[in-house]
This record gives structure tokens, sequence and C-alpha cells, in this order.
């Protein structure tokens, strides 16, 4: 059985427990802290981040690399289209999340409510926050909104990896106390509705809100 390495709240280890509940793998979870990691534990992340992961003698690191080896191990259901076009954004749509949401999400808005007050003793400035939201958020979102067509997902008519990718980020926005403008993004605001209720977020989703006492 697989074990994933990370913390809950982390989007990126979300990505990989979600792709995992798709796909139906069984795996074990081991708590793994980005913060001063070990020698040993930098064996299985050497760039110190989260989430890691390991199937028996492998070892993997990064969330976007270990759901490329599920589906090359796991094929079934499929997270990437096989249309080429389609398949470049669903990546496009991941990286838009990786790359674009998370520094926002979760460097100026989760980490300033949530990860820094809780448990490195900080204090939360909310100036920092107060630009993310009003500011630099508001045009990912009309872009997001944009892209929307009248289906349910983001690309090829199909829940995939971007939709993973995209979805994860809004989460810990929620973790932190912050929600969407149906007025203004309501394309949006049901897209997230839609994948926060499959099964595979719902459980995570959950199990995040019993970790960090969110009703």
């Amino acid at each position: 059985m697989p074990t994933v390495y990370g913390a809950l709240g982390s989007p990126f280890v979300r990505k990989v427990l979600v792709a995992l509940a798709e796909k139906g793998i069984k795996y074990d979870f081991e708590q793994l802290m980005p913060f001063n990691m070990s020698p040993e534990n930098r064996k299985l992340s050497p760039l110190g981040k989260i989430p890691a992961f390991r199937d028996g003698d492998r070892t993997l690191a990064d969330s976007s690399v270990i759901i490329a080896y599920l589906e090359k191990t796991n094929p079934q259901p499929a997270l990437y289209p096989s249309e080429p076009y389609e398949y470049a954004r669903a990546l496009w749509f991941e990286e838009y999340g990786d790359g674009g949401l998370a520094p926002i999400v979760g460097g100026k808005i989760f980490f300033q409510r949530i990860v820094g007050p809780r448990f490195l003793n900080l204090k939360t400035d909310e100036v920092v926050v107060k630009k993310a939201i009003e500011e630099e958020l508001p045009p990912m979102f009309d872009y997001l909104e944009g892209q929307l067509g009248s289906g349910d997902w983001l690309v090829g008519g199909r829940f995939t990896i971007g939709d993973i990718g995209i979805a994860t980020q809004f989460v810990n926005l929620q973790f932190a106390g912050v929600g969407l403008d149906a007025k203004r993004w309501p394309k949006l605001t049901a897209y997230l509705a839609r994948a926060h209720s499959r099964p595979s977020f719902k459980g995570v989703i959950d199990q995040e809100k019993k970790a960090f006492g969110i009703p």
C-alpha cells in the first residue's frame, strides 16, 4: 500500500489525496511538516516540501509528479484528457492553481490567518490579507469565471487534474474565512460547490475541518 507524507490543510497534499480517492487507491498517511525537515525526511522530499510519496521502494515528491505517476500506474478513471489540447489545458489549470492561486491564497491569506497564528505564534497581518482579497485575487477569479462555459468542468466536459488543481486552493480560502461573491462570480461559485461536494474532496475536507476545529 502506498504512503503519502504530509499534513492536512496543505492544498498540495489535498491534491494527491483527492486523486487517490478518485482512483479508488487505498493508502497510508504519515504526518510530515514542511518545517525543519530532518535529513531522513529530506531523502523523501529533497526540496523540503510536502507531499512526499512512497510506493514500495519508489519515492517521489511534488503533488504534480505524484499524480502523474498515479495516472500511469492506475490509468482508470483517467484524470488527464487524451486529446492533446485538452491535455495541455488541464495541465495549465493545474499550474494556474499551483503557481497562480497558491502564492496568494496560501502565502498571503491562509498562512496569515491560520498557520502563523496557530502553529508559529505569529500575529496576522491583516493589511497583507486585505490587499490579497481586494486587489490580487479578483482578477484571477475573473479569469476562471470567463473560462467556465456551460458544462460542469473546466476541460473536456469531465473532472480532470485541472479541476483538482483549482478547487484545492479554494478550500484553504474557505478555511481562512474568505468567501466568493456569488453575484460577481456565479459560475465559479457553482463550479466550486460541485467540486467540493464530490466524495473525493468532501472526505478530505471533513477530515481537515475536524483537525482544525472548523465547523
